[in-house]
């Protein structure tokens, strides 16, 4: 017998208009916060950043591939990593069919880490991913967006991340659940990744935004932490389901990884 609460069609009917009316709330709100995202002043980018990609040494105008906006999935996969994080991994298996959808609509959406370009494409060949993957290795894009931090950042706690100062790791590191000890959720994921938790947290996830006018390129708008939530699509479906996300811990792989051990 569940002990979930139960009802008649009618009184369902009324429970679910109330919640319509907060939807719609909701949805406005963030059909406002779209807009002052989009009102924000733009900066212009003068550094010259490279990516190595497949089609060879590339700048950041250069992402753009003939269109005027450019999205930047900031995807934690570190020198250091065996395999990228499987948290970006199961937000970037909704990117193949985005891709298509926004390079028609002006907008061209690119991966990016620091990972050397030859473990990006082996790893994008294992997930069977076709969206394009570039490497800022050896460069200091991720480090200027605040997706990067050295070990002395890390160690002396100058880094910042999501817009406020970070603490230095032996307080904790990204996501709250890091204890002192590096046990809990974040080293579980460092582990999948054949890293530590030091090494594993030298990279963040993060979405960048950038607008090319006049062969000026400008960064407009970033978002980091839970702020890349609204791209994880497994997540808006949970939300929607009946348990919602109903979570304990850790409980997502790699998508090739479900069923073994």
């Amino acid at each position: 017998m569940t002990k979930h609460t139960t009802g008649t069609r009618k009184e369902w009917l009324a429970a679910r208009l109330q919640l319509l009316e907060a939807e719609k709330e909701h949805t406005g709100r963030s059909d406002e916060l779209a807009r002052r995202r989009q009102a924000l002043p733009w900066v212009r980018i003068d550094q010259e950043y490279r990516f190595e990609t497949e089609d060879g040494n590339l700048l950041l105008a250069d992402l753009f591939r003939g269109r005027s906006q450019l999205l930047v999935y900031h995807f934690m996969f570190g020198a250091d990593y065996t395999a990228g994080c499987p948290s970006c991994s199961a937000i970037a298996d909704g990117f193949n069919g985005s891709v298509v959808h926004l390079a028609n609509h002006d907008v061209t959406l690119w991966a990016v880490s620091r990972a050397p370009l030859a473990k990006l494409q082996a790893y994008k060949r294992r997930m069977g991913w076709t969206f394009p993957w570039a490497s800022s290795f050896g460069g200091e894009f991720n480090f200027d967006f605040n997706v990067s931090l050295s070990q002395e950042q890390q160690r002396e706690g100058t880094a910042e991340y999501n817009y406020r100062r970070e603490p230095a790791l032996t307080e904790r590191g990204i996501g709250e659940s890091l204890t002192k000890s590096g046990e809990g959720p974040v080293a579980e994921l460092a582990a999948t990744t054949g890293t530590d938790v030091a090494t594993y947290t030298r990279e963040r996830p993060g979405i960048s935004s950038f607008v090319l006018e006049d062969g000026v390129v400008y960064h407009s708008y970033s978002t980091y932490s839970r702020g890349v939530d609204g791209v994880w699509g497994m997540y808006q479906w949970l939300d929607r389901a009946s348990k919602g996300r109903n979570e304990t811990g850790i409980w997502w792989r790699r998508h090739d990884e479900y069923g073994k051990g």
